[in-house]
């Protein structure tokens, strides 16, 4: 019985990343996991003005998915190897001036 109520879990966890996935705009809760934090951080960073949201009307906040993943790829930190790929352009390109 417990084996079929995990499996059962498991089904709802999938269906409910594959409605995310197919949905242009998105709740806070959804937001919240689509980003993997809680609703109360959704609320900080959306008052912080941190992400772009939709709030028609003014109560209802919603978040274009796009912008979401936008969102998460801006805040990319450079490798160990990007750093140093950077700094073999520039001194490539300070020494030939030299």
């Amino acid at each position: 019985m417990e084996f079929i109520q995990n499996e059962l879990k498991e089904i709802k966890e999938l269906l409910k990343k594959q409605i995310i996935q197919q949905k242009e705009f998105l709740t806070v809760g959804e937001t919240a996991y689509f980003l993997g934090v809680s609703p109360s951080r959704v609320h900080k960073i959306t008052s912080n003005k941190e992400i772009a949201h939709h709030k028609p009307g003014g109560k209802v906040i919603y978040f274009k998915r796009k912008d979401l993943e936008d969102w998460i790829l801006s805040g990319r930190v450079a490798s160990i190897n990007d750093i140093d790929d950077e700094l073999d352009n520039y001194l490539g390109r300070t020494n030939k001036k030299v």
